[in-house]
């Protein structure tokens, strides 16, 4: 229940679904429009001619929208609840309403998460009278008297509520990625199910909508405020709230963050709340989205007994601000500790428009991550240290956003000026002719690839319905677009860029304008995690067919063949469609040569003897092709991916790449001038700091594979011709192919044509093996200017053991993660110490390599104590709870009994399996060992394996909110220094080279 999850992920997510990857590959010669049928239980429902999704759209009696389409790649189901209401509706004196709404949804009904709802409903109703009395008090010291009354009526509440048994049930069920976002426009609830579970599913989620219960609310409040404080930590959500404000000086997009302001979470009205929910929260402003291995028929019957009886409102959504035209650039600032950047922002017509279209289509022209204006003047000559756009569309406006980050001693206004100057391309028409096209061809590509996930798709459907988009206008957009000629494009950009941009400046420094938003005292709620609602004790009895797990034989289903020369090619059919997948696989990399990752990655900015870089780049988004080519610690692959009828002009021109690159030194220079402002940038993000830098000391002190770099002096001494040879050098070496696709044959030929060898290929060179350390007793800390602060406790286990892997598992879900886990309810749910916390028991990816246990807590600096305290008693005494343990069991079966691993997958487990020195699908005995285990089973895996372990501790966190001499009774405290922990000012001379 994040907040936005990302909010630029988000935006790439919502844009992807419904610009970038949501149209059709249907031919303008085919019709297409809307038809009307009716099922065999009588329901209507429309489908689109020609739509390669096979969608079914029902609405019910009560206006409900029901969205469902056939996947059968794996027995689950992608479920989506939407409704089209999020932060735009919230009142301007209770913003983040809807917000806080989405969380308390999850807390349960007079049906769920309650032994006696006639006595709870009297203290809910106290506790929000208190919240109203609360919120209109204006001195201090009495809103803390009735906050103290609040926290002690909550206290006894909490003795007749039960937690998270809407997430218990929900984990019995097998589901994966349980949450829900809310957005300007919407909020969406969220579930992927195995297919046997939709009755059960639905009589959950039935009873979940049905109406509103406020308990809890004190503790999740503070789950907010948390968050709150967390979004500080955010430069990228403060710069794109910038953005917002400056292109919507009038309407709710710039004026009412989703999160709310800390003045209206500190005074929250439960009153307001339900009646926000008894407003949107109704069928005709709903969607359900199911997609999945169903049968349409059954399905729909289902989902009408579960939300047919709903009853229809007249839904009135508000009359929101107009915005004038913006004449002049307006430029804003916002200061955080990680890398400046700058974006330029022009303000659009909304979702539907014309200029939709047009902008979708200037967007790709510009950017698409190969051959776009952008991408091959700025990022591909190395400019700028990056650079890109994306449009983002809603219901009333949309906008086209533009971001570069600057190279060391770069101004951010040269890189703003660069971004112009492409833009002023893209008005003169300095594109070529094809492009428009291509564009089209890319995008029907990714489309290709999103008809294939269920989740993709599902998040295209309810896209759709929060937008008011007719599906067959989403099915038509490609074909639009293909129809748009050159000089409407190009006289579109003239008209739509002019200086009515809105520019924002990411600074490096202070951020003054942080307001944390403090955490009043709370008492500890109750759980009585023992304790079952009615609702589900029979949720509970209620039986449901069993799920066969399928396991995969690996030898029957990877076939192998060879090409004339003797490299082994291991492949698996295509079925589905005519993409393919090609990848020369060399079982070494920077472990066995530190340059080779190096050579990997300037190849990119190389041109051949017969084209420049530029020119080779768009050779290959010509073929609608893909290539890659990379090296990680223990491989090097180079790839083409693409149309299967272009793969022999794809792997000609990769080959081609490969063995004719030209070496040239100013490229090198720049390359080696990227990587040191990567490095700078990288010690500014908390993120790269926590889970990179310190993640990797605690585990290999000095003498690691990240402090096992060249220095940028080092860098710049080397002769790139020698990085070019190492490229041309590796066909030499011995490799091997892997083939996803059609029409092997014809690959295997291809490669026979194109790809080159000796009769004698050489061994790897020697592999540097790098020895984890024990842990214990260290302290390792970063200063960093944030709100919140993060911990994470790091123990070295035992070697890895196959046998080891269903306990883990099992393990995991019981105590360690999600939302229903042990660690989640005491630390959030009960004590809210945290707005995150998790425990895992890792196993090594590797045969003789350790695993590991984790236990992570973010939170509040002032709360850092406590949270370790909780932490390190959990970690120590793990609750044993006999019910909890066998919904956990059940969930971990039906997760693997639901899992399919299918297409090139199936390839790529089999290679981490033999990783692990496991050469067959041993989720079958996983499975088994798992069915027999019982709480004294999973209580011995925990003392044996979790209780007693000593922690190397990792912290980043604020210097002057953070109690040090607390952090020193955990252990000898040593405050790293960034560019040491990384390694890059001063090698350790104890690090082969």
């Amino acid at each position: 229940m994040k907040l936005i999850k990302s909010i630029l992920l988000l935006l790439f997510v919502i844009t992807l679904s419904n610009c970038k990857n949501s149209s059709s590959q249907t031919n303008t010669s085919k019709e297409i429009k809307v038809e009307q049928h009716t099922d065999a239980a009588g329901f209507s429902y429309e489908t689109v001619t020609n739509d390669p999704t096979g969608l079914r759209l029902y609405t019910l009696d009560n206006g409900l929208k029901v969205y469902l389409a056939k996947n059968e790649e794996e027995p689950k189901i992608q479920t989506y609840i939407a409704v089209r209401a999020g932060s735009n509706y919230d009142p301007k004196e209770s913003t983040g309403l809807a917000h806080y709404l989405e969380h308390m949804v999850f807390k349960g009904t007079d049906e769920i998460g309650t032994l006696d709802f006639e006595k709870e409903a009297v203290l809910l109703k106290e506790i929000s009278d208190l919240y109203e009395k609360h919120k209109l008090e204006s001195d201090p010291e009495k809103k803390k008297e009735i906050y103290k009354k609040i926290d002690e009526v909550s206290q006894e509440a909490s003795k007749i509520s039960i937690s998270n048994e809407y997430d218990k049930m929900i984990n019995s069920l097998g589901a994966q990625g349980t949450n829900a976002h809310t957005w300007y426009e919407e909020t969406v609830y969220k579930n992927k199910i195995p297919v046997n579970e939709l009755d059960k599913w639905l009589t959950v989620e039935s009873e979940r909508f049905s109406q509103l219960v406020l308990r809890l609310f004190h503790t999740e409040l503070e789950a907010v405020y948390e968050e709150f404080n967390r979004s500080q930590d955010s430069d990228s959500r403060k710069l794109f709230s910038a953005t917002m404000e400056g292109l919507f000086p009038n309407h709710p997009y710039g004026q009412q963050r989703t999160i709310g302001t800390s003045e209206h979470l500190k005074n929250p009205s439960m009153v307001a709340i339900h009646n926000y929910f008894d407003k949107y929260y109704v069928p005709n402003n709903m969607a359900v989205v199911l997609v999945g291995d169903i049968d349409f028929d059954k399905t729909i019957t289902k989902v009408n007994k579960a939300f047919g009886h709903y009853k229809k409102k007249e839904v009135s959504h508000p009359e929101l601000p107009k915005e004038e035209p913006i004449v002049a650039p307006i430029k804003k600032e916002v200061f955080g500790p990680t890398a400046e950047s700058v974006s330029i922002a022009y303000r659009s017509e909304g979702m539907g428009t014309k200029e939709e279209k047009l902008l979708a289509l200037a967007d790709m022209i510009l950017t698409n991550g190969k051959a776009g204006l952008i991408d091959l003047n700025l990022n591909q000559k190395q400019l700028v240290q990056n650079a890109g756009c994306y449009p983002m569309f809603q219901n009333d406006y949309g906008f086209h956003s533009f971001y570069g980050s600057p190279k060391e001693e770069q101004s951010l206004d040269e890189v703003k000026d660069l971004i112009l100057g492409e833009i002023e391309k893209l008005k003169k028409g300095e594109f070529d002719d094809w492009m428009i096209s291509a564009v089209v061809n890319d995008l029907k590509l990714s489309q290709t690839r999103q008809y294939e996930n269920s989740t993709a798709l599902a998040s295209a459907y309810y896209n759709a319905f929060i937008h008011h988009q007719d599906w067959k206008d989403r099915i038509e957009f490609l074909d639009e677009l293909k129809n748009i000629s050159k000089q409407e494009l190009v006289d579109f950009a003239n008209s739509f860029y002019k200086d009515n941009y809105v520019l924002t400046y990411k600074r490096q420094g202070e951020d003054k304008k942080v307001i944390k938003v403090e955490n009043p005292a709370i008492t500890p709620v109750e759980l009585n995690r023992d304790k079952e609602s009615v609702f589900v004790k029979e949720f509970f009895k209620t039986e449901t067919p069993t799920l066969q797990p399928k396991f995969v034989d690996y030898k029957s289903a990877i076939k192998t063949t060879k090409t004339t020369s003797g490299i082994p090619i291991s492949y698996i059919e295509n079925e589905q469609n005519d993409l393919f997948n090609l990848s020369i696989i060399f079982d070494m990399g920077r472990d066995n040569d530190k340059k080779l990752a190096l050579a990997s990655g300037y190849l990119d900015y190389l041109g051949t003897n017969k084209y420049s870089p530029e020119d080779l780049k768009k050779e290959f988004y010509k073929l609608g092709i893909s290539y890659a080519v990379n090296s990680s610690s223990d491989i090097t692959q180079i790839g083409v991916s693409g149309l299967k009828e272009n793969l022999d002009q794809g792997l000609f021109l990769l080959e081609h790449l490969c063995q004719n690159a030209v070496a040239n030194q100013d490229t090198y220079n720049k390359y080696v001038d990227k990587i040191a402002k990567s490095r700078t940038d990288g010690k500014t993000q908390k993120d790269n700091i926590m889970w990179n830098g310190l993640m990797n000391y605690g585990k290999y002190g000095e003498n690691s594979r990240l402090r096992n770099i060249y220095t940028i002096e080092e860098l710049k001494a080397i002769n790139p011709e020698e990085l070019v040879k190492i490229i041309k050098d590796l066909v030499n070496y011995k490799h091997r192919v892997f083939y996803y696709g059609k029409d092997v044959e014809a690959a295997v030929s291809s490669l026979d044509k194109n790809h080159k060898i000796n009769k004698e290929l050489k061994d790897y060179p020697e592999k540097i093996e790098y020895v984890e350390k024990e842990t214990g007793g260290n302290v390792y800390f970063v200063d960093y200017d944030m709100v919140q602060s993060e911990m994470l406790f790091l123990a070295k286990g035992a070697e890895f053991n196959p046998k080891k892997l269903a306990a883990s598992s099992l393990f995991n879900t019981y105590f360690g993660s999600g939302l229903s886990s042990i660690v989640f309810q005491e630390i959030r749910e009960s004590k809210s110490l945290a707005y995150s916390a998790f425990s895992q028991y890792s196993n090594a990816k590797e045969k003789g390599k350790s695993n590991y246990l984790y236990a992570y807590i973010g939170t509040q600096a002032n709360k850092m104590p406590q949270a370790v305290d909780a932490m390190m008693d959990l970690m120590t005494n793990m609750p044993e709870a006999e019910q909890q343990f066998n919904q956990a069991k059940e969930a971990t079966l039906k997760k693997i009994a639901a899992k399919r691993i299918t297409k090139s997958n199936i390839f790529w487990s089999y290679e981490s399996l033999k990783k692990r020195g496991i050469d067959y699908d041993n989720r079958e005995e996983m499975y088994n060992t798992i069915k027999d285990m019982t709480l004294a089973d999973l209580k011995s895996f925990f003392d044996q394996n979790i209780k007693g372990e000593t922690y190397n501790i990792l912290v980043i966190g604020n210097k002057k909110d953070v109690d040090m001499n607390a952090l020193s009774k955990l252990g000898v405290v040593k405050e790293m220094d960034i560019d040491y922990l990384f390694n890059y000012e001063k090698k350790n001379e104890n690090i082969k080279l």
